[in-house]
């Protein structure tokens, strides 16, 4: 039975975050979406890039959802870049200074703007790897055996 709360259809950040994860595969980063880096926050995009570079990119579908964000410096500590990834339409002075910004829709996306790299110390860099790495199959078991998904 399907939750209540969810929806057949993605919503508008998570057509953003589809067409990230479509661009970042075009520079040999391979993505995972909603990863939780430590309680208390969660992701939308995590890349983990050829040379084990670790980038976050939020998506936001709106000024309203810009505004609310109010734990995105924390998600700093855990990535060597960060991006935020809009539509074309969104108001972009509203993003800080010293991001990366990326336009994107459901279909793809353009790096405007490289975040600055701030590289994550090893212990760090590993801990994301593997969080990255269980993240990942987990997922792809929930993908081969929906039911057994529900028990964790």
């Amino acid at each position: 039975m399907m939750d209540a709360s969810a929806s057949p259809f993605p919503r508008p950040g998570q057509l953003l975050a589809r067409g990230v994860c479509r661009h970042l595969l075009g520079h040999d980063f391979m993505s995972v979406e909603e990863l939780v880096p430590t309680p208390g926050l969660r992701v939308d995009v995590m890349a983990l890039g050829p040379k084990g570079e670790v980038w976050i990119v939020e998506c936001k579908s709106s000024r309203v959802d810009f505004t609310s964000d109010r734990k995105w410096q924390g998600y700093l500590e855990w990535c060597d870049r960060y991006f935020w990834a809009v539509d074309a339409a969104f108001p972009t002075d509203l993003l800080p200074d010293g991001t990366g910004l990326m336009i994107a829709d459901a279909y793809d996306a353009e790096i405007l703007r490289m975040g600055p790299e701030t590289r994550l110390p090893p212990a760090r860099r590993r801990v994301m790897t593997q969080t990255f790495a269980r993240h990942a199959a987990r997922r792809l078991q929930a993908l081969r055996d929906p039911g057994l998904a529900q028990a964790f």
